[in-house]
């Protein structure tokens, strides 16, 4: 009588086992055959919205809350097949996330902000900006923040609450920008021969545009001399390099026409 109890246990057991064991590796086939087909949703998709020619921003934002969707609801079809019942956890979803929302108020304001980002436009990925207190391009707007990569190609992930409820500045919205510079003269230079100097040698600097065109100008007077404003333009891409090039040029030139160094004097009056 025991060993028949033994036996029917056994039995009972491998039974058991053996409908868990398939039940997880259909599972698992579930899984992956889900992530296949999510995957091949999300190129089509990305595919169809190219072809629109939507921006590489709305194109990211949209695979971001498409994937995010359809991959909450291929755990909640595997669970459903263990015979979890959806309705619940439906529920129970819902209730986890009102109480999550009130714990996480910043992050849902985080991707409150994100869609009016993605709304209003004030930016776009490859854009340079200053946006949330960082200067940088932006290589991707997501769901709760957005990545900018910083002159020193550091990746910086600033919340779209801060992004949006501060100061944004769009360097990449015009065609070209204004490069800003000074020039320190000695009082006994000829300004009005320096002025004409550096308009010419710094317009014929690559990428300076021709139009507008450079501007020096006397922007102040020191104990040294006048000091220059010179201003050429150039596109985006091109700031640092004009930058640089217009601080050479102006040393340089100057030098070899001649012109005296600036030295700081003073005079002392002794009685």
């Amino acid at each position: 009588m025991k060993e028949i109890d033994v036996n029917r246990i056994q039995e009972i057991l491998v039974t058991a086992a053996t409908d868990i064991g398939l039940k997880i590796l259909a599972a698992i086939a579930f899984w992956l055959i889900g992530r296949w087909l999510i995957g091949l949703a999300l190129s089509i998709l990305s595919k169809g919205l190219e072809q629109q020619k939507l921006d590489a921003t709305i194109l990211r934002y949209t695979r971001s809350v498409v994937s995010v969707t359809l991959n909450i609801l291929l755990v909640i079809g595997i669970l459903g097949y263990f015979g979890i019942q959806t309705t619940s956890f439906a529920a129970l979803i819902a209730t986890a996330g009102v109480a999550i929302g009130a714990a996480w108020a910043g992050l849902l304001s985080n991707f409150a902000a994100g869609v009016f980002v993605i709304v209003l436009r004030p930016f776009k990925v490859g854009d340079f900006v200053t946006a949330g207190g960082v200067t940088g391009t932006v290589k991707e707007i997501g769901l709760f923040s957005s990545t900018i990569y910083t002159p020193d190609n550091i990746a910086t992930m600033v919340g779209n609450t801060k992004i949006l409820g501060d100061t944004i500045q769009n360097f990449s919205h015009s065609s070209y920008r204004r490069v800003d510079l000074k020039c320190q003269l000695s009082s006994a230079a000829d300004q009005n021969a320096a002025m004409k100097l550096l308009r010419e040698k710094i317009a014929s600097i690559p990428n300076v545009l021709q139009e507008p065109a450079v501007e020096v100008n006397i922007l102040e007077f020191n104990l040294v001399g006048p000091v220059l404003a010179v201003r050429p333009y150039c596109n985006n891409n091109h700031y640092w390099q004009v930058y640089f090039e217009s601080n050479r040029v102006m040393s340089e030139s100057l030098t070899s026409a001649g012109f005296p160094s600036p030295v700081a004097a003073q005079n002392i009056a002794v009685k």
